[in-house]
């Protein structure tokens, strides 16, 4: 995909995407030509404040465009919109991604790019999160929608210059007010640490009740190649099911006791699998990295690429000393994880497991990285 900055010999075409496609979440959701024209004539589209962005495919395909404003500021803003046939490719995310590399990379070095949508327009929200967005402020009552006579919740993300240089996603700290006379209290516990992250290839992050549908669809396309390895997974999966293990993964994450970890990929955001630090001593602190995937995408490396980026995540970002995996001695394809990355194989508990289909005793193989 690429971005290709829009001319004003191109107006006809521009007004052709705004009043030939909807836009239900904006103010005005079906924009007249008569609007479009006075806002082109009053330098709406392109100004020293203001630049437009054709949003392209690799065959030139226009899919969407992205108005930059405030371009004078260090903290410019963005309005996106994506044609109604292209919806759900993924184009936002790629979009998004190819903005921040050009706002990041102009002279006057930008702080920051931040972005608005309505509290309930749900697909841009996920756009902002897959492409390394942070949700920064929630604005009750403050996005007036003129059809409706009514006024929406309003939500904030941003992308910082250093987390989309260094690649990483940095929470809001939202407890800000410190302690009782000013003194910052002692660290004690776990580290603080972003619930989201990426590789290059997938979103890895919190687990969230919403995921529900993902979860459920997945483990019931996979539950043939699951029953014989994972104890959670000897039952046909349910919807209700999944849901009341999705709110304790919740729990447990918030809690710090269990760090559940879904795989978004990022390329359309499809779900991918589950994997996660698990069996938590932060004294030490060591942990226990676990995954499945979604049959559908097996033999494509996400495993593997979901585990690396865990790996690294746990030893420099929550102190990790150790790191194991642990599994069937049975199971070729899940000890191949392990192999393929380096792992030392420490040792074989004979007898250590009963079978989860219940047809004997099973071996464990203990892998580790250590520092």
């Amino acid at each position: 995909m690429k971005l290709t900055e829009w001319t004003m010999q191109e107006q006809e075409e521009l007004i052709h995407f705004m009043t030939e496609n909807t836009w239900p979440y904006h103010g005005i959701p079906h924009p007249a030509r008569e609007m479009i024209e006075k806002a082109i004539g009053e330098g709406g589209y392109e100004s020293d404040e203001v630049k437009t962005f054709w949003v392209e495919t690799d065959e030139g395909e226009k899919v969407g465009i992205v108005k930059l404003y405030d371009m004078q500021d260090e903290i410019p803003m963005f309005d996106l919109r994506i044609a109604d046939r292209a919806r759900g490719h993924g184009y936002g995310r790629r979009a998004l991604r190819l903005i921040c590399d050009f706002v990041f990379s102009m002279p006057d070095k930008k702080i920051r790019l931040e972005g608005h949508t309505r509290q309930d327009n749900a697909p841009m929200r996920k756009t902002f999160e897959r492409a390394g967005f942070v949700k920064e402020a929630h604005l009750r009552k403050a996005w007036y929608s003129p059809k409706e006579e009514s006024y929406y919740d309003a939500v904030t993300y941003g992308m910082t210059r250093e987390d989309f240089l260094s690649g990483t996603t940095t929470p809001v700290e939202w407890d800000d007010r410190g302690s009782e006379g000013g003194e910052a209290p002692a660290e004690s516990g776990p580290p603080a640490f972003p619930d989201e992250f990426r590789s290059e290839r997938l979103l890895i992050r919190a687990p969230r009740l919403e995921d529900a549908p993902d979860l459920c669809d997945a483990l019931t396309r996979s539950h043939a190649e699951l029953k014989e390895w994972l104890p959670f997974a000897k039952e046909q999966p349910t919807l209700a099911a999944t849901e009341e293990s999705l709110r304790q993964a919740v729990a447990d994450f918030i809690t710090r006791s269990d760090l559940r970890l879904h795989l978004y990929r990022l390329e359309d955001g499809a779900f991918v699998g589950s994997s996660g630090l698990h069996r938590i001593d932060w004294d030490v602190p060591k942990f226990e990295i676990g995954y499945w995937i979604d049959s559908r995408f097996a033999g494509q490396g996400y495993v593997t690429e979901a585990v690396a980026r865990i790996t690294g995540f746990a030893f420099e970002t929550l102190g990790a000393r150790r790191v194991e995996i642990r599994c069937d001695a049975l199971n070729e394809k899940s000890r191949a994880i392990p192999e393929r990355l380096g792992f030392e194989l420490e040792g074989i508990l004979r007898h250590d497991a009963l079978s989860v289909t219940g047809n004997g005793v099973r071996d464990t193989c203990v892998y580790a990285q250590v520092k």
